[in-house]
């Protein structure tokens, strides 16, 4: 077995799954918080993508300010569909949201069309193309300061909403909404922080996504593997969506290379059905117990 080209692909699945990760925490962030599962998850990365296109290329800002004005656009996107379409339906079945996070990934994908077109678009170059070599192993230099982005604005959040009032206020909602109604949190407010935190981390994803791979209407399909990763790692962990990141990377890596590209999401979905049938709630998801 030739051990540096293992080690190469390993190395590569490790800063793929990072970008995973970031986008996993924005679909946890959602759901953590308001318990709701937000299929529209790849869909709202893709339209921070072209927020970020819009802005730095339609509009020529420069690229230290046309990206805080694609994430702060996300977020106020978020803010609007937690309050017109997702505030409603508190205290409806689930699966009444569920559908709604659906549709919203069809209206969005129709959007982007509808105002960019279907065709494919290049995100100006913000990464740095110097080859990146660890050892003797080489790495494709944007997906590595990618996911070295990533692993900063993970850690970020992280420390933000251990040590911030919001982030207190979040986690103890997520605990118990009741007991966080008693000790005067403002729940709905929490609700819309969840969203609008969710959409602004969505958005950084797509905008290292697209800057890798280029961005189009069908960009979506990244939630597809954001998704496995969520469901692996834990609906509700944030731990889980790290750790469930950097195994769907290292996965997708060895089957695309020594299996082939066509086998990249079945292997994924095997490694799914495997875990669920183990663990059900996931590598590190809560374990409900409800009393009758």
């Amino acid at each position: 077995m030739d051990w540096a080209y293992l080690f190469e692909i390993c190395l590569t699945g490790l800063a793929s799954g990072g970008l995973y990760a970031l986008a996993a925490l924005a679909f946890v962030m959602v759901y953590k918080g308001t318990r709701v599962v937000n299929l529209a998850i790849g869909e709202m990365l893709m339209i921070g993508a072209y927020l970020f296109f819009t802005f730095a290329v339609t509009f020529e800002f420069r690229l230290w300010l046309a990206m805080p004005a694609a994430v702060l656009s996300a977020g106020l996107l978020g803010a609007g569909i937690e309050r017109t379409m997702i505030r409603p339906l508190l205290g409806e079945p689930p699966i009444s949201v569920f559908m709604v996070t659906i549709g919203l990934s069809s209206v969005l994908v129709g959007l982007v069309e509808l105002i960019w077109t279907a065709d494919q678009r290049r995100l100006p170059d913000f990464l740095p193309t110097t080859p990146v070599m660890v050892g003797d192993a080489f790495l494709a230099p944007k997906v590595f300061y990618g996911a070295l982005i990533a692993i900063v604005l993970i850690a970020t959040v992280l420390l933000v909403f251990r040590f911030w009032r919001g982030g207190v206020a979040l986690r103890a909602t997520a605990s118990d909404q009741a007991a966080a109604y008693s000790m005067g949190i403002n729940v709905p407010r929490v609700f819309s922080l969840a969203w609008v935190v969710s959409a602004m981390l969505a958005a950084l994803s797509g905008i290292i996504v697209g800057s890798i791979g280029g961005i189009s209407s069908s960009m979506g399909v990244f939630g597809l593997s954001v998704l496995v990763v969520v469901i692996v790692g834990g609906l509700d962990s944030v731990l889980g969506a790290l750790l469930g990141g950097l195994l769907i990377g290292l996965i997708e890596a060895l089957a695309s290379s020594y299996l082939g590209g066509e086998y990249k999401l079945l292997a994924t979905f095997i490694v799914l059905v495997i875990v669920l049938m183990i663990r059900p709630y996931g590598l590190f998801g809560t374990h409900e117990i409800e009393r009758l």
